[in-house]
């Protein structure tokens, strides 16, 4: 069976307002058992001061879609892409606003 390469279908680098560090990049991968979504992802939150995320989705096998939020693992319901994005900075608000309380 030949290798079918991943093909990139979202990348995203930035600086926030208070020198958070945020980092999405996701591929498009082959549907198999591994993948069965057909997207492979990491989106990362870093604040400014903390050497680890904060805020962190990824999918690897062979957990599968989670998410970390202040160094808790959290299951994730992963119902697409947009959804992803939306679903991230929301926790990146909550745990802003959290931490300014």
């Amino acid at each position: 069976m030949p290798h079918t390469k991943a093909r990139l279908l979202h990348f995203f680098r930035d600086i926030d307002e208070a020198k958070g560090r945020k980092e999405c990049i996701a591929w498009a991968v082959p549907i198999d058992e591994k993948n069965p979504d057909g997207i492979r992802y990491r989106l990362v939150y870093i604040p400014a001061g903390r050497k680890t995320p904060a805020v962190l989705y990824d999918n690897h096998h062979p957990k599968g879609h989670h998410k970390h939020i202040d160094g808790q693992e959290i299951a994730y319901e992963f119902s697409g892409f947009e959804s992803l994005l939306e679903d991230f900075k929301r926790d990146i608000e909550a745990f802003n606003e959290n931490s300014r309380n």
